[in-house]
């Protein structure tokens, strides 16, 4: 550690979304601490969006063990230095037990009306009156390579059709006719744009499903093709993003692209996209209607078949119209 410096052990979630909801803490303290330095503990799938954090030192990869010994490997890892900060957005306790001049711990709130994320995360740093929005970093090299996947002619709207189980899976037809009626139709919205697809690696049969909804040569496929700060940057020059509650939509909503989060069985006032340009949209039944049908949120059935296309289809064409003029010419293609 460079003499002078002020090192900071970030200890952030396993999930992508969880994980992207609280790095503007990250930026905060970096904006904040010109001499800190950096090292980030995240779950592999987490992990590669904090790359390329400035002043970093180290990315630690924290993957969970069946008997609990992973808090014991990381803390050999951390223990022998002085740490300025210890930030926790887990709540494991383990600051406690490591040498730091100030600890920030998560701790989940009891009770009381439901707290998005983003400012449950300010708490931990204190600076509720100011949250600091979702913010992920990249390298010129990386905003290079989405400029060259991303080059071509007409706006793009962005999908993100898949989420991390079914009940939150809006239909993968319903997102092709939202497509075809914002891309194709005469006068639509977004008329002669173009189609991007995100995923991981196990929805790389989701653009395939979807390539006929534009003409030959329209469709941007980076489903399991790209890593989460491409797919980030790419994300920058899109018009608008329609996607269920999952890792890729506040991906989205962090890079500034209008965004429309489509939610069921997960609470939008916990977890809605951040910013200012983004919605959230449910069919009739609210976050607690749907927890009074399905108290344990059975993973088999599907919660997303209340929520139309029209309804979709009229908050998309709002948030276009809201956002007009508002956003980078890469954006509008």
């Amino acid at each position: 550690m460079a003499p002078g410096s002020f090192p900071i052990l970030f200890i952030t979630a396993t999930r992508i979304g969880d994980a992207v909801l609280s790095s503007g803490l990250i930026k905060r303290l970096a904006d904040e601490i010109p001499q800190a330095r950096f090292t980030i503990v995240a779950g592999p799938v987490a992990a590669p969006l904090f790359a390329e954090v400035p002043n970093l030192d180290e990315v630690i990869v924290f993957a969970k063990a069946k008997d609990g010994s992973h808090w014991f490997d990381l803390w050999r890892k951390v223990r022998k230095v002085r740490w300025g900060l210890v930030v926790d957005m887990r709540g494991s306790g383990i600051a406690r037990f490591l040498s730091a001049k100030r600890r920030a711990i998560y701790h989940r709130p009891l009770g009381g009306a439901p707290v998005h994320k983003v400012l449950e995360a300010a708490r931990v740093l204190r600076i509720e009156d100011t949250p600091a929005p979702p913010h992920i970093f990249t390298s010129p090299a990386i905003e290079a390579y989405a400029e060259e996947l991303t080059a071509g002619k007409g706006p793009i709207l962005a999908f993100a059709p898949a989420a991390n189980w079914v009940g939150k899976t809006w239909p993968l037809e319903r997102f092709s006719q939202v497509a075809i009626r914002l891309l194709r139709n005469r006068g639509a919205p977004l008329e002669n744009g173009r189609l991007m697809v995100l995923g991981g690696r196990e929805e790389a049969n989701l653009a395939r499903n979807l390539k006929e909804v534009v003409q030959r040569g329209q469709l941007i496929d980076l489903a399991g093709k790209v890593d989460l700060l491409t797919a980030y940057a790419c994300l920058k020059r899109a018009r608008l993003f329609i996607g269920n509650d999952s890792g890729a939509m506040h991906l989205a909503a962090a890079a500034g692209v209008p965004t429309l989060g489509l939610f069921g069985p997960s609470d939008e006032r916990q977890y809605g996209p951040w910013g200012e340009h983004t919605r959230a949209v449910r069919g009739p039944r609210s976050f607690e209607q749907v927890r009074e049908q399905d108290p344990h949120l059975n993973q088999v059935i599907c919660h997303m078949m209340d929520l139309s296309v029209e309804t979709v289809l009229h908050a998309a064409e709002d948030l276009l119209a809201q956002t007009a003029g508002e956003l980078p010419e890469t954006a509008n293609g």
